[in-house]
């Protein structure tokens, strides 16, 4: 750490001297400071993709939902495949409560890594939440078979859904 802020205090102006703070005070468990170093790394350099999708990532960690998913967003402007910059969206939109957020992110993260399996997991979540019941147990079954341990609440919602949509469905008539 003492080499972070020794490497700040020779050039202050150095985009990449912030950074690398902001990414040490990241790894100790100090959002406040690395968010502030983070900001300044953008303000000298607007183009870093690393620190906006850190900051984002920190902004999550706080709680700023829309920060988070404007940050990320910036990052996006400048290079659409960060598969980190997807997922931190998908996250922010999931507290959020906007479903369709969840839908775009997820879909880009297994886009970009079929073999995602925290994405194919929210992406399911996702897809409950837009009563796309058949779909969710499908990205259910690729997150398991790809290693994900799902909440129990979650996979009670989703069998519940199923069972819903199949009681719905049944051609055959109630005798009861």
């Amino acid at each position: 750490m003492e080499r972070y802020l020794e490497r700040v205090r020779e050039n202050p102006e150095s985009a990449a001297a912030h950074y690398n703070l902001g990414l040490a005070y990241t790894q100790r468990g100090r959002p406040d400071r690395a968010e502030k170093h983070y900001r300044k790394a953008l303000e000298l350099e607007p183009d870093l993709v690393e620190a906006w999708v850190n900051l984002g990532g920190v902004l999550l960690f706080k709680w700023d939902f829309p920060g988070c998913v404007a940050a990320n967003e910036e990052a996006l402007k400048r290079q659409d495949d960060l598969l980190l910059a997807h997922y931190n969206i998908g996250q922010a939109c999931l507290y959020l409560a906007d479903t369709e957020g969840v839908l775009r992110s997820f879909r880009r993260v297994v886009d970009l890594d079929p073999g995602h399996a925290a994405g194919h997991y929210f992406l399911a979540v996702g897809l409950l939440a837009a009563g796309r019941v058949p779909e969710a147990v499908e990205e259910m079954a690729r997150a398991k078979a790809l290693g994900h341990s799902p909440a129990p609440e979650f996979l009670r919602a989703l069998k519940t859904a199923a069972k819903e949509l199949i009681r719905s469905t049944d051609p055959s008539p109630d005798y009861s």
